[in-house]
């Protein structure tokens, strides 16, 4: 007699955009029929860069349940309709929680979810924080309530230990990357490079995220500017800070160029680049917190420089550099040692397409989880 699929409810506000439901994709496929996945996804999302109506995929392996939700622009109030009680009534046999524990969306479900029902959520907060009731008190029902929990990095795990997470079980796992669609390429390097109305003559270095004063874009324009050695920047993405950085571009014609990307024209972008840089920038409350361009920059090819900011030096590892994220001197010599030694460059090209598929591979970090979830079942 074959032993019927487990049945796994996975439930989100960013799994209205299909990109970000790989992760339960990933799940139901790797699991190889062992598990049954279901994405709990909001029909409609109002955020502060755009709204977003549910993206429906025909070509995911898990199934897609759409919920209402609401205030959606307000993260730590935004709410699922009622109707999520009765979808976590359907019998099953874990619940993922893909919210912090500390917000109503995340609170909901394990609050709703019946108690033979193992819950596991997930959390990116990496700096210790008390909040306020009913905040604090949420978080607090979610930790008592919960079967285990997932950090997305060490600096998270470090910071939820702290607050007496640790009794119950844990993991860290972080985000992944599609190998495939990132990855180096010649071909595609050739006509990007073509696209920007640029030569072979000088490496390329780029930067890849929202363009805030958090992410180290005063420091690396800096750097670049004290830089001997020929160079091209590329930037990929938007945000308040692109009118000021395409002033700062006037200064240099023909060498910077500012895109505004889709994921999906991300990776041609990258192999026009040879370094990537992601000089993040620590504030009184924010951290970097995973650093998915690092994974993505690995992927492609690419050389790549962090700062020490939050989880950058844990996924970086032994691929990358890690430069201090103050020290703009370490970073002027970092990106001219790079732009004049083409084998060192070739040598973390190497290095962070190894990193990016044993570490940050969907179907590694999919079998990660997996393997957490059929541990607290047994």
């Amino acid at each position: 007699m074959t032993a019927r699929p487990l049945r796994l409810l996975t439930v989100g506000h960013s799994y209205v955009v299909a990109l970000n439901r790989r992760l339960p994709h990933e799940i139901a496929r790797v699991g190889g029929g062992r598990w049954e996945v279901t994405a709990v996804a909001p029909r409609f999302v109002r955020s502060e860069l755009r709204d977003i109506a549910l993206e429906v995929s025909t070509n995911e392996s898990c199934q897609l349940e759409p919920v209402d939700m609401y205030a959606t622009k307000h993260p730590h109030v935004m709410a699922f309709e009622f109707r999520l009680r009765e979808v976590l009534r359907r019998g099953w046999d874990m619940v993922h929680i893909f919210q912090d524990p500390y917000i109503v969306a995340g609170w909901q479900p394990a609050y709703w979810a019946p108690k033979r029902v193992p819950v596991v959520f997930f959390s990116n907060q990496n700096i210790t924080k008390k909040y306020p009731p009913p905040f604090s008190w949420m978080e607090r029902y979610c930790v008592n309530r919960c079967a285990g929990w997932i950090g997305c990095g060490e600096t998270v795990s470090e910071a939820l230990l702290k607050k007496g997470y640790g009794v119950k079980s844990h993991r860290v796992i972080g985000y992944g990357v599609d190998v495939e669609a990132f990855r180096p390429d010649e071909g595609r390097r050739q006509r990007t490079r073509q696209q920007l109305g640029w030569d072979k003559s000088a490496p390329v270095v780029s930067f890849l995220g929202r363009l805030t004063s958090e992410k180290g874009l005063a420091l690396l324009t800096s750097a670049l500017g004290q830089l001997h050695s020929p160079w091209r920047a590329l930037f990929i993405g938007s945000g308040p800070m692109q009118k000021s950085l395409e002033e700062w571009s006037t200064k240099y014609p023909g060498r910077v160029r500012i895109v505004g990307a889709t994921h999906d024209e991300v990776p041609a972008y990258l192999n026009a680049a040879d370094i990537l840089c992601a000089p993040s920038q620590t504030t009184s409350n924010w951290r970097e917190q995973f650093g998915r361009m690092v994974i993505e920059g690995f992927a492609s090819g690419l050389a790549v420089v962090g700062s020490d900011s939050g989880e950058i030096p844990h996924v970086i590892g032994d691929a990358g550099i890690v430069v201090g994220e103050k020290d703009q001197s370490a970073w002027v010599r970092t990106l001219e040692r790079l732009l004049e030694d083409k084998e060192l460059r070739n040598d973390l090209s190497g290095r962070g397409r190894v990193r990016a598929e044993e570490q940050f591979a969907w179907p590694v970090i999919a079998r990660r989880h997996l393997k957490f979830f059929e541990q607290l079942l047994c």
